[in-house]
């Protein structure tokens, strides 16, 4: 049966189009229900002897929910105890519109064969499908065609000679929706109903997500927070200019405290800042929102006060909350920024978050505060009556909603973790907090990888030649489009944790056929350079090729051939020759003007047993290090300009913008405290004053300022040459840069070895690698994902950090003063590449006089006694403060220089600073 609309479309050029939209409808469409003898058509989906333990539904049962209870309780649909569900492809569709994270998860549920989910194409069905009447909104159409095919189900099923006790039943929470359905002779209940009869899992009832009845119940009546206007509005004053529309960026060290991140046409973009509860209006961290700019009169300067919301329980009333100061006005104007406050709400990014429960002091009760391990997210009531049990565990929770009459959001208990402060717990909470998709590979992904054992047939079309430079071919196994493709796509990157790796790839290719072993055939993508002794390119070309490498050596072995001078076997002179060539290279983008930063790592050495840190140290980089990278930097800028020569629109590539030179004002003024100056005119006068800013009585003066100088850089990011046309990469000196050389755990070198391949016709193209939109799209989930794994890292590293520290008791270390503030200074321990934060100040007693000039140094003086400038060497004392078990922190105290009658107050370390890497 074929149904079809006709309607026009104006087209760019002004005229008219004729569509004809046609809509085909089936008899032939199965139910899935093992059941039924009418339609069968495959293996069936759905049981026969469908029993759930319900005091409410004592009987064989299937489940129809409806799209809010999929869109709202999905943390219930996702538990094992609920079994034989009808995923409707009208609920899917609004799903898939309305939110695409529950639409994925909902999608992945209907591929679990012990779920039994089955998805009914209701739309295409001919006894199904409705047209919408005159007058009826969509939302109401949807909700009669669930009704129709929630009917239709009862009706089929119960033509079936063995449907026994076998019912249909609706969950749903609109009471107009199941009072329709009961006027039709279906059975209907609400979804927390239904839970709340089940016998077989008393828990699940703590994941039943809130609704808004439910909320208003469990609020007070006081009106807290300003009302948030209607989307109409905020789009209305958004397009006229009275609102702006930005990404909420809540701050880690004062929870009355936020900014708002205005991305306008261009690269031209500005923040809002926002201070105080109403002015904040209940969003949430990466909230994307709407906030109205106040009169220049009423901006303000951010506070230097920290202040985090660390209270034992909510009892605290709001006017007690608003007593709590920010700060005295600033009278300097350089300082003010723009302010304002949040009006309503565009998009909610709120996802599950990580935390710990605060048990309530009221015996019996079940409503309970969970404080997220991250700093940024308010505290959510959740309703729990296993708190005894959840005390000390790292626990999972979603919010609900954020009613205006109360002080934190409500949300649901989703699922344990496990113990705080456990290694897996913790590795868990980091992974998931900052989205590293860390599952394991599905079958379908694994299905696409080479059959073992794997050889090189003659159907590889590849050529034997001498190279220079060559990288494991993986665009050969990872074929576009397929699903091991697309998991690749989605991951991003590798995600290196300390002890644990996170694989963009399965192992069989990252740890097999994709690592260039020795003495093994492989499958490379080479770079050839013809050079002279002057490290001079002559020429330069690029093929598929067949490897055999002589040797597989790490940076120590390879350094230890070069240094022997007895050793002069083939492999050794070719190493020492490859040196030269790499000095030369570096030397040359030196006069480029490439910088030379400088970042504190660590390495951890680890207990072959326990997997604990035992030692703790900085890592030291050989000559080998830096020859290596030459040549992928080369490879990577040789690479790009092939690139974009032949794909000028799609070619993916990397840069790295300028800093505004608002940056440099830190090291500008830390320079000039030593009456030495930093130029920031162009990247070449930045490096060479950094390599004259030497003192000799101070040796490590000139890394602490290479520090300085990588605090101040922007984030390198990835980008579409068609949608963009700023291509340098500042800190390299290159005018155009992309990622070649990791293609095993990066998918943007990936995509890069695929565009090379069409350019030297060793592969063929695709539609998508030619949309330079799609292009720009990959680019941005690349961006995420590589931001999100840094900081993984970095906290991987901090609680490996806190773990080696944890039975090393008190420990005393030299270190250097490298951020001073209004109330503390900022210290790096170079021994650990440690920083910790001395505050001078107490939460429970009167604190020392201070005063901060930000116009020299800057400089703090603490009681007319000290003077603390930046760079300054101190000593101070390192231990583990374990006293919050969910945010252990570093603690460090002043010994040298000791400032009479001063207590010094330890809160937690500043967030970790950001860090620049050279792209290799």
């Amino acid at each position: 049966m074929l149904k079809s609309k006709t309607f026009v479309k104006k087209t760019r050029a002004g005229g008219v189009m004729k569509v004809v939209r046609e809509h085909y409808l089936r008899d032939d469409i199965w139910c899935g229900s093992e059941v039924c003898t009418e339609c069968k058509d495959g293996a069936p989906v759905l049981q026969q002897d469908a029993r759930v333990e319900s005091d409410l539904c004592a009987y064989p049962h299937y489940l129809i929910p409806d799209t809010n209870v999929v869109l709202h309780q999905i943390d219930i649909l996702e538990d094992p105890l609920i079994r034989n569900v009808i995923i409707l492809q009208t609920v899917l569709q609004e799903v898939r519109h309305r939110s695409p994270p529950v639409y994925k998860r909902i999608k992945d549920a209907t591929h679990e064969k012990e779920k039994h989910f089955y998805t009914f194409t209701n739309e295409h069905h001919r006894q199904t499908f409705i047209e919408r009447e005159q007058g009826e909104s969509i939302n109401d159409r949807n909700d009669r065609a669930i009704r129709v095919a929630a009917k239709w189900y009862t009706e089929h099923l119960n033509k079936a000679p063995s449907v026994g006790e076998l019912k249909v039943v609706l969950l749903t929470n609109d009471r107009a929706n199941r009072d329709k359905a009961e006027q039709n002779g279906l059975l209907a209940y609400r979804c927390e109903e239904y839970i709340k009869s089940l016998t077989g899992n008393p828990e699940l009832v703590d994941r039943l997500a809130l609704t808004s009845d439910d909320q208003n119940e469990i609020t007070g009546s006081k009106l807290l927070f300003p009302e948030h206007l209607p989307l109409s509005r905020i789009q209305a004053g958004i397009k006229s200019g009275t609102f702006l529309q930005g990404t909420f960026r809540a701050s880690r060290d004062n929870y009355l405290e936020a900014t708002v991140f205005v991305q306008r046409e261009g690269d031209d973009s500005t923040e809002v800042l926002l201070q105080g509860l109403q002015n904040l209006n209940r969003a949430v961290h990466q909230d994307v929102v709407a906030v109205e700019l106040f009169p220049k009169e009423q901006w303000v300067a951010p506070s230097s006060v920290v202040l985090q919301d660390d209270r034992p329980s909510d009892k605290e009333t709001e006017e007690e909350e608003a007593e709590k100061k920010l700060e005295s006005p600033v009278l300097d104007p350089s300082r003010l920024k723009p302010t304002g406050r949040v009006v309503g709400i565009i998009k909610r990014n709120w996802r599950p978050f990580c935390g710990m429960l605060n048990q309530s002091q009221i015996k019996e009760a079940t409503r309970h505060l969970f404080t997220p391990a991250d700093r940024r997210i308010p505290r959510i009531r959740i309703e729990t009556r296993q708190a005894s049990t959840l005390v000390g565990q790292r626990i999972i929770v979603a919010i609900d909603g954020w009613p205006r009459n109360s002080r934190y959001p409500n949300g649901h208990f989703v699922r344990n973790l496990g113990g705080a402060g456990d290694k897996d717990t913790e590795t868990e909470v980091l992974l998931l907090e900052h989205d590293v998709p860390h599952q394991p590979f599905s079958q379908a992904v694994l299905s696409f990888l080479p059959k073992m054992p794997w050889g090189i047939t003659e159907e590889v079309n590849t050529v034997w030649v001498p190279i220079l430079f060559h990288i494991a071919d993986v665009s050969h196994f990872i074929r576009p489009g397929n699903a091991l493709d697309q998991e690749a796509a989605s991951r991003g990157t590798t995600v290196y944790l300390c002890g644990k790796r996170i694989d963009m790839v399965p192992e069989l290719l990252s740890s097999n056929l994709c690592s260039l072993r020795s003495n093994v055939e492989r499958l490379a993508f080479s770079c050839i350079w013809e050079m002279n002794h002057k490290a001079e390119i002559l020429n330069t070309r690029f093929t598929k090729s067949i490897i055999n490498s002589k040797a597989s050596l790490t940076y120590a072995e390879a350094q230890m051939r070069i240094d022997d001078a007895s050793m002069n076997d083939d492999i050794t002179k070719s190493l020492r020759g490859l040196n030269t060539l790499a000095k030369i290279l570096k030397g040359q983008r030196i006069a480029k003007g490439a910088l030379t930063l400088s970042s504190p790592e660590v390495r951890f050495h680890m207990d072959s047993e326990t997997h604990d840190p035992i030692d703790l140290q900085t890592k030291e980089l050989k000559d080998t290090n830096s020859m290596v990278e030459e040549f992928m930097l080369l490879a990577n800028i040789s690479v790009a300009q092939k690139i974009y020569e032949e794909f000028s629109e799609c070619a993916l590539l990397r840069k790295h913008p300028a800093p505004p030179p608002s940056n440099y004002d830190i090291l500008i003024k830390a320079a000039k405290s030593r009456e030495l100056e930093i130029r920031i005119d162009s990247a070449k006068a930045l490096a060479d004053s950094l390599n004259e800013a030497v003192l000799e009585d101070f040796p490590y003066f000139n890394t602490l300022l290479r520090i300085l100088a990588t605090r101040c850089m922007m984030q390198a990011v990835y980008f579409c040459s068609g949608m963009d046309s700023d291509f340098h990469h500042y800190g390299l000196a290159s005018p155009i840069y992309t990622h070649f050389t990791s293609p095993i755990r990066r998918y943007s070198d990936i995509i890069v070895h695929r565009l090379l391949a069409v350019a030297i016709n060793a592969d063929s193209t695709y539609p998508d690698l030619m949309d330079k939109h799609k292009q720009s799209s990959l680019c941005n989930n690349l961006n995420y994902r590589h931001k999100m794994a840094q900081y993984a890292q970095r906290a991987s590293v901090a609680f490996h950090t806190q773990l080696f520290f944890k039975n090393k008791g008190i420990l005393n270390e030299e270190g250097f003063i490298l951020f001073v503030r209004k109330n503390a200074i900022i210290i790096l321990i170079p021994k650990f590449g440690l920083e910790g934060t001395v505050f001078f100040e107490n939460n429970d007693k009167p604190g020392p006089r201070l005063n901060f000039d930000s116009e020299v140094g800057p400089t703090l003086t603490v009681e007319d006694q000290h003077t603390f400038h930046i760079f300054d060497r101190v000593k101070v004392t390192i231990s583990l403060d374990a006293s919050n078990i969910q945010h252990q922190k570093i603690r460090m105290a002043l010994v040298e220089p000791v400032i009479p009658g001063v207590s010094v107050a330890l809160p937690e370390p500043e967030p970790e600073a950001k860090k620049l890497k050279l792209d290799r």
